[in-house]
């Protein structure tokens, strides 16, 4: 089967989230001897440079270049449009060009979108039967984010979100069929009520790379993974650290925080001043962070879909904690596989009982290595996506 597949971020290397799931889709597609066109974005000549490599995982790659003020300018002129300005920012004119052409001059027996903003590439691929894999519901983390943004920034959220869900009811009507990545995620989907089919697999995790080692680690040490320069993580880093750290430290002073992401602001960079914070900007591995430490946290209050720093943590026989809403993305049992809080008290309470219990720490990473073997397993998520796309192909729409 011959396929055109449309990514918003060049999935190679897959060393971040909006990466890693196209990347193991496109993988799995080609060596079930599937022939696979990439189409996708970079935002500077270095991230082309370093997805170079992407060619030996698909037949052939359709790459647009768009750096920082062509995007910004995209996405301002999508302000007094009902197209949602996330669109504009992932929008090129000369990848837009080369799908066209490729459809033209091709016969493709599939096209496969990953996120609303990539399925903007796929306006002229009529006729064919087609998957949109929306990962996540994007127009409801725009929501939640204007309920923590001030006014007026709250209502440029509130707009978005109204602009991009009328897009994703827009993009299930036209695809064949819509897909994401949790149970959670396919409810909010199909309670649009205008899918023409609707389903989800799991995002996997790469457990023989992400595995436990058995090298010591830091009782005293509790971690945090994530990019720094989103939203959502810089929010979770400021409450752990202003509500929550101090009343761990006040029980147990020798208590430390490594923050572990690339590109921390000013204002995250700044919490390193804090007793026991380190922040470390980008690293080689945050692997070797992960493993030294005796847990790692996500106390997100803003969270769609799978967050890949759980399942590596758990993957790596690092015990997690977070917060409920965060939890909702992970097929995990919690109390067994990971501990969830959401009050400054809770997680205090549950942070030193993990640091002071060996024994508990123990049982929950070897209870959390175990369930993402079995329930986030890249080969049995593509398995699913199989009978997905079988699916599709076979109704021929």
């Amino acid at each position: 089967m011959k396929v055109l597949f449309a990514c918003h971020r060049l999935p190679y290397p897959p060393k971040r989230g909006g990466k890693i799931r196209p990347f193991n889709i496109i993988r799995h597609l080609t060596e079930s001897g599937h022939r696979v066109t990439v189409a996708s974005l970079a935002r500077s000549d270095a991230e082309l440079e370093e997805g170079r490599d992407l060619s030996q995982f698909c037949e052939s790659v359709l790459v647009g270049s768009i750096g920082q003020v062509g995007a910004a300018a995209h996405t301002v002129s999508r302000l007094a449009t009902l197209t949602p300005s996330s669109m504009g920012y992932f929008y090129s004119r000369d990848l837009h060009s080369k799908v066209r052409r490729a459809l033209r001059n091709e016969r493709f027996d599939l096209v496969f979108a990953h996120c609303s903003s990539a399925a903007q590439y796929l306006s002229a691929a009529s006729g064919i039967p087609s998957v949109i894999d929306f990962g996540d519901m994007d127009s409801k983390k725009w929501q939640d984010y204007s309920s923590f943004k001030p006014f007026p920034l709250s209502l440029g959220y509130k707009l978005e979100a109204a602009k991009l869900e009328r897009a994703e009811r827009n993009l299930a009507r036209r695809f064949s069929l819509s897909t994401c990545t949790t149970r959670a995620e396919l409810e909010t989907l199909r309670d649009y009520r205008v899918a023409n089919d609707a389903d989800w697999f799991p995002n996997g995790v790469d457990s023989d790379f992400f595995s436990p080692t058995g090298s010591p680690y830091d009782r005293d040490t509790v971690c945090f993974i994530g990019r720094m320069d989103y939203y959502p993580n810089q929010q979770a880093m400021l409450r752990f650290c202003t509500e929550v750290l101090p009343l761990i430290q006040s029980r147990r002073p020798t208590t430390k925080l490594t923050i572990v992401g690339a590109e921390p602001s000013a204002e995250i960079r700044k919490l390193a001043e804090r007793p026991g914070v380190t922040v470390t900007g980008t690293v080689p591995d945050v692997r070797d962070h992960v493993r030294a430490a005796a847990i790692t946290v996500a106390p997100l209050l803003i969270a769609r879909g799978t967050q890949n720093k759980i399942l590596e943590s758990m993957a790596m026989g690092v015990p997690v904690i977070c917060s409920s809403l965060a939890a909702q993305g992970v097929d995990a049992i919690t109390g067994q596989h990971l501990l969830t809080a959401d009050s400054a008290d809770a997680w205090a309470d549950s942070v030193i009982r993990l640091l002071d219990s060996e024994g508990e720490r123990t049982k929950l990473a070897t209870a959390g290595r175990d369930r993402v073997l079995t329930h986030h397993n890249w080969q049995a998520s593509m398995k699913k996506l199989d009978g997905i796309m079988s699916r599709v192909v076979e109704t021929g729409q």
